[in-house]
């Protein structure tokens, strides 16, 4: 139990750590992402207004329609795509990338590679 407590408050320090730097030192909008073991979720946040202009994730339907299972590397490119061109629609071409607690490693970096392909700067 004590192991897991203190990774814990390490995740947390580091997801404090990582979205108070963009919010510090950025003034485009954020492209935060979540993962769960099933999906995983992404959405442009305009931190100023406190509105979040785009969304895509595994569980909508034009990207559920594209793949087999949600928590893999296809699944996050999948929604990369669909959050950048989501978001070149409704006119946003930068955004900052906030990935939490997470490491820029397997899922999280197939997500920011295929919207970059996709046309979105990160």
């Amino acid at each position: 139990m004590k192991r897991e407590k203190q990774i814990g408050k390490q995740r947390r320090r580091r997801r404090f750590r990582v979205r108070n730097r963009i919010k510090r030192d950025s003034t485009r909008l954020r492209l935060s992402v979540f993962r769960s073991h099933k999906h995983l979720y992404a959405q442009v946040i305009n931190d100023e207004a406190g509105r979040t202009l785009v969304t895509a994730s595994t569980i909508q339907q034009p990207v559920c329609d594209e793949i087999k299972y949600g928590g893999n590397k296809n699944a996050a490119a999948a929604v990369g795509k669909a959050i950048a061109q989501q978001a070149l629609d409704a006119g946003i071409k930068q955004v900052a990338f906030d990935r939490r607690e997470y490491k820029y490693h397997g899922r999280i970096a197939a997500l920011a590679d295929a919207a970059r392909e996709a046309g979105l700067e990160l």
